[in-house]
């Protein structure tokens, strides 16, 4: 599975989802790219999920008709040390997501 981490996760937190195919949004090229536009991108490259801590999202985005899922994390902070409590739970919500849904955790 391909995960693609928000440019608000930080670049660290990736080692902490061995078993997975993971990149960060600066690394695939798309910095600065707005939410809708960046999801398309994803889509078209392969990733399946779309890991992010942006609380607007959903309603900003008409999520239903797109390929990709979107993991929403409700952490006290981006630092990876407020992140990795919610690592197995991610890791939990991976297995029963599905494409055009959010799946908040946290």
């Amino acid at each position: 599975m391909r995960i693609l981490l928000d440019e608000c996760i930080p670049r660290k937190f990736k080692k902490h989802l061995p078993e997975y195919d993971c990149r960060t949004v600066p690394e695939a090229g798309w910095a600065s790219k707005r939410n809708g536009e960046l999801l398309a991108l994803a889509e078209q490259a392969g990733f399946q999920v779309f890991l992010t801590l942006d609380q607007g999202i959903e309603h900003q985005q008409n999520l239903k008709p797109r390929r990709i899922v979107v993991v929403l994390v409700r952490a006290k902070s981006n630092r990876l040390i407020d992140l990795l409590p919610h690592v197995s739970r991610i890791l939990a919500s991976l297995a029963a997501a599905q494409p055009g849904q959010v799946t908040k955790v946290g």
